[in-house]
């Protein structure tokens, strides 16, 4: 239970002391019913900071001795202090606030009564009057009360989103690791199998030289056995007891695309465009992991819509597109977790990807891969330099 802070008490004791201020002034009549109006007085006004300064049952209490001091210097005694009336308003719009809005519409009943049953003009209209103005409080509080449950709500569902967005991150990434990691390891077990190929089977080679190729082999084995330090152990995570397989590239598409219309129902298209040549492994893992997800994402958001999967290649990057022609964005989520996915899959590759509505409707996902790495591109940029004149 929460203590009434400094503010609490001087505010219902200026309550107090105004009340029974009032009360001195209105009553002409110092008989034995004095006393007892005093009490009554003092009874509704400085009990608001336990009521302030208190939650749960304790301030449920409190508010109801609150209200039946009101209505009992009300009814017998035909006054009710200004003090009174704050009091009153305080209440049930704390109880409102809490949550507590039975019991706040049941403080407000009695002046209902009153009202209706009351044979004396001046109590009839203050009983109206704080009845009036109990029941605004108390749906001021209750307003305030499901404003801030839903704000929390929201709070509490955004984190949660949050969290199942950062979840499916690491759960991606760490899938575009292993699938980087089967790529590289590779290339860098034929380097150590081609220098140690060449030092063994080269006629006359230098001692220097095989030397070199030793050297390189043993760099090249350190190298592989640090990645799979590193990376290796991902392997354990989420793919627990999954079939190894080798990583599929752009000739598995065909069977990708026949699956999914099987899958769907629907009509689904490839179109390749360009000239066809074998790209790097880490290229077309990633292009076709794209249209993998570019496709699960149009039969869970746009079912029974037609896709079309393009493929282009140029000189310089691989295009992907993959378009439907069902809703378009609203349904098919701009934010998802599989298009974050995408993204970065492109990203990790030195590509783009775009995602949003298709012209005439749909939508669409395009990426552009790059066919050459960055070491090519520099000497591709340095030859043509080179023959300008």
């Amino acid at each position: 239970m929460e203590r009434s802070g400094p503010g609490n008490l001087v505010a219902s004791g200026v309550l107090g002391v105004l009340a029974v201020s009032e009360v001195l002034l209105r009553s002409t009549d110092l008989g034995a019913g004095f006393a007892a109006l005093l009490l009554l007085t003092l009874a509704s006004t400085l009990p608001l900071a336990l009521v302030l300064g208190s939650g749960g049952p304790a301030r449920s209490g409190t508010a109801v001795a609150v209200s039946t001091a009101c209505v009992l210097s009300l009814v017998p005694f035909g006054i009710l202090t200004v003090g009174g009336v704050v009091a009153q308003l305080v209440c049930v719009y704390v109880l409102g606030r809490a949550g507590a809005t039975r019991l706040g519409g049941l403080l407000v009943l009695p002046y209902v009564v009153i009202a209706l049953g009351s044979q004396e003009e001046p109590t009839r209209i203050v009983a109206v009057l704080v009845a009036t103005l109990a029941s605004a409080a108390a749906a001021t509080g209750i307003a305030h009360h499901a404003r801030s449950t839903a704000l929390a709500h929201s709070a509490t569902e955004q984190a949660f989103a949050d969290t199942l967005l950062e979840h499916a991150a690491r759960g991606e990434r760490a899938r575009i690791a292993r699938e980087l990691h089967d790529v590289v390891a590779h290339h860098i077990s034929m380097i150590a199998v081609q220098a140690e190929t060449a030092r063994l089977t080269t006629p006359g080679l230098p001692a220097e030289g095989a030397t070199r190729l030793l050297a390189i082999g043993d760099t090249a084995r350190t190298a592989l056995t640090e990645m799979r330090r590193l990376l290796g152990v991902l392997r354990e995570d989420a793919d627990t007891g999954v079939q190894r397989r080798p990583q599929p590239g752009l000739a598995q598409l065909i069977d990708l695309v026949d699956e999914s219309r099987d899958a769907a129902g629907s009509r689904t298209r490839l179109i390749v465009s360009g000239h066809v040549t074998s790209l790097d492994p880490g290229i077309e893992v990633t292009a076709y992991r794209i249209v993998q997800e570019a496709l699960t994402n149009a039969r869970r958001h746009a079912p029974g819509a037609a896709v079309d999967v393009e493929l282009r290649y140029g000189d310089e990057d691989l295009a992907v597109r993959v378009r439907d022609n069902g809703p378009g964005p609203v349904a098919a989520g701009l934010s998802g977790h599989g298009l974050l996915g995408m993204r970065e899959r492109a990203a990790t590759v030195g590509g783009t990807l775009r995602t949003g509505p298709a012209p005439g409707g749909g939508f669409v996902v395009e990426a552009r891969l790059p066919v050459k790495s960055e070491e090519e591109q520099k000497q591709v940029q340095k030859q043509e330099g080179a023959a300008r004149p």
